[in-house]
């Protein structure tokens, strides 16, 4: 897969992540990117396509899906972060984070997989995926899903030669880290390492430190990673 002369959709293209991907994309030689939000005037990258997408509402996946019908290439990383949790939280604001999430993300592929073969997906996962944390409970339930929602369409799509790749990453330097008081990465270095591993055919990109201890943690006990909870 080379990014060069690819036709690339990205989600959540206004800001974030999504803005750093719709831009290197460009600069990387991608014939044409479809910019999409759901307000598509919020978008002004120069020389993208805005499209409008509600990864929420099916009918607006179908729309995107029917004009967007060229990709080669589609970039889910249009997501939602809540800070509910699990128990205390409100049960519809939970329902909301995996309706975008998991189910938007789902949705998404299972309309332009017919389009990508030979092509690739990327979905944008996080740290999040592999440990859990008191005050994004939702969040890191539904990117786990995801997770492993990557892992099931990848045998899926094999038989049409579609990559699809997960990439991981801590906190980022966007609007919705703000809050944030720890160390962050830049959005340009997380696109740089996701399309990189893109053009490498890696079915994953860990982008940062932090996400790689949290993944090689997993082979431990959980009592090692979450101290606080052994009675």
């Amino acid at each position: 897969m080379q990014i060069s002369g690819s036709i690339a959709l990205v989600s959540g293209a206004n800001r974030g992540l999504g803005r750093a991907f719709a831009t290197q994309l460009l600069e990387r030689g991608a014939t044409k990117v479809y910019a999409a939000a759901r307000r598509p005037e919020t978008i002004d990258i120069p020389g993208v396509v805005p499209l409008q997408l509600d990864i929420t509402d099916p009918d607006s996946i179908a729309a995107a899906a029917a004009t967007a019908n060229d990709i080669t290439l589609l970039i889910n990383n249009a997501g939602i972060s809540t800070g509910a949790n699990l128990i205390s939280g409100d049960l519809e604001t939970i329902r909301r984070e995996m309706d975008t999430n998991f189910w938007g993300t789902l949705n998404m592929i299972r309309a332009f997989a017919p389009r990508l073969a030979g092509g690739a997906i990327l979905n944008v996962l996080s740290a999040l995926s592999w440990f859990a944390y008191d005050g994004a409970g939702a969040y890191g339930a539904a990117k786990a899903a995801t997770w492993n929602l990557t892992n099931g369409v990848r045998l899926e799509l094999v038989a049409q030669k579609t990559l699809v790749t997960g990439l991981h990453l801590g906190a980022a330097d966007t609007d919705m880290m703000a809050d944030y008081d720890g160390p962050k990465i830049a959005p340009a270095a997380v696109v740089k390492a996701a399309l990189d591993g893109i053009e490498a055919n890696r079915l994953e990109v860990v982008a940062d430190d932090w996400s790689a201890h949290v993944k090689a943690s997993l082979a431990n006990d959980p009592s090692q990673f979450y101290p606080q909870t052994v009675l």
